[in-house]
């Protein structure tokens, strides 16, 4: 069963078993607003892109992964590749992460979402971030972005090492930037 976070809320990552998670998936949807013009609406492209960024106890960026670097150095985290226009139904981006092979020092990973193309999330509809248990393909949980917004970007979610498992906080921290790098100012508050 999923559960639907608001914005700062935790949940934890443990199996109804007991067990622990060992393979994620965060899943990015999301659709472009129809314009209206004089002749009708026609669709527009948007350009989001999802990217997870390591990130150790001290807060000190460890590794990242985006659309210009698909995996991490280490190779436990992986995006699937960069859809440029939020066409098609379900996740249009993904980011696959075995939590068991994250390296010692990587104490949170940061799921952010941003408009290369620079639109603003007025303009972007069905915009949704999600957890998936690999495993099973279970949707564990997930976090309805807002949709509107003069903003170009959002810290969405952040996943944490807690005790021996990790659990998942929405975050959904409006900011401003085309790439995770303009976000980092952003992030090391919310970390």
């Amino acid at each position: 069963m999923s559960v639907n976070l608001s914005k700062g809320q935790k949940v934890s990552l443990a199996k109804r078993d007991g067990g622990q998670l060992t393979r994620v998936r965060m899943g990015l949807g999301w659709d472009a607003v129809k314009k209206k013009g004089f002749f009708g609406s026609r669709e527009q492209s948007i350009d989001l892109d999802a990217s997870v960024l390591m990130f150790d106890a001290s807060g000190a960026l460890v590794d990242q992964v985006w659309f210009q670097q698909l995996r991490s150095k280490d190779g436990s985290v992986q995006h699937t590749g960069d859809n440029r226009t939020g066409a098609g139904d379900g996740d249009d981006e993904s980011v696959r992460i075995d939590l068991t092979a994250l390296p010692a020092n990587v104490a949170t990973l940061v799921c952010t979402v941003n408009s290369f193309t620079g639109q603003d999330f007025s303009q972007i509809a069905n915009a949704f971030c999600r957890l998936i248990d690999e495993t099973t393909e279970t949707e564990i949980a997930r976090y309805e972005l807002s949709g509107s917004g003069r903003h170009n970007a959002q810290i969405m979610a952040k996943v944490s090492r807690d005790g021996a498992g990790w659990s998942m906080t929405a975050l959904g921290v409006p900011a401003t930037g085309r790439t995770f790098r303009d976000l980092l100012p952003a992030i090391a508050g919310s970390l």
